[in-house]
């Protein structure tokens, strides 16, 4: 081991089954684990709603989604896409994307997600609200 390693504790955490809070774009979330160079967490966007439209200030994301369907729009300087969710799809929301997601009326939404690094404890200004594409259904 080199004079830097840090040992981490070891952890591990059952999906909960009540949301642990409420990410600003609206969706349930779920805390699960972390480690210095990112966090995983569960959202879940009940069916027929829409998120509220953001960019986060610092971290960068991966999605991947577990059941539903629904969409998501992305726009970053020079690209905006639409993405149909389905289970099984993993995307990506690089540092200063702006992005929204809906579910569709059958199912809830659901995705596992690591964040990159970890989600700021207690930060107010990490998300930023930006102009919706598709109209706010919370």
């Amino acid at each position: 081991m080199t004079a830097d390693f840090q040992e981490r504790p070891l952890a591990t955490r059952q999906l909960p089954d009540e949301a642990d809070t409420l990410a600003p774009d609206g969706a349930e979330v779920r805390i699960l684990c972390s480690l210095a160079g990112g966090s995983a967490a569960h959202f879940r966007l009940a069916p027929g709603r829409v998120s509220r439209a953001g960019r986060h200030r610092s971290v960068e994301e991966i999605w991947y989604i577990l059941e539903g369907r629904g969409e998501m729009w992305r726009r970053t300087d020079k690209q905006e896409d639409v993405v149909a969710l389905t289970p099984g799809l993993c995307l990506t929301i690089p540092l200063g994307t702006s992005f929204q997601f809906r579910a569709g009326h059958g199912t809830a939404l659901s995705a596992f997600a690591v964040t990159m690094p970890p989600w700021p404890e207690d930060s107010d200004d990490e998300w930023t609200e930006v102009e919706p594409h598709w109209q706010v259904r919370l």
